[in-house]
This record gives C-alpha cells, sequence and structure tokens, in this order.
C-alpha cells in the first residue's frame, strides 16, 4: 500500500463501523417493540 492510499483510507469516514451501528439500532429497536408487544402492552403486574 502506498502512503498516498494510506492516507485517503485514514482520512475517509469509517462507513463499516456506521453500517454496523445502523444495523444494531435497528434489531435494538425492533426487539424492543417485540418485547413491549408481548409484555408491556399487557398493563402491570397484579
Amino acid at each position: 500500500m502506498t502512503p498516498e492510499e494510506e492516507k485517503k483510507i485514514l482520512a475517509s469516514s469509517p462507513m463499516g463501523t456506521w453500517v454496523i451501528l445502523a444495523v444494531y439500532g435497528v434489531l435494538f429497536t425492533l426487539a424492543w417493540l417485540g418485547m413491549y408487544a408481548l409484555f408491556l402492552s399487557h398493563g402491570p403486574v397484579s
């Protein structure tokens, strides 16, 4: 790898990290909504 290529890579934004973060965000949101639909929508424990 040439020094110019290395500088270009280091100066660019970490797209793979942003994609992983977005995927985890969507998964956690869907999981939270699923848990809400299963448990919390039935009201408090009696």
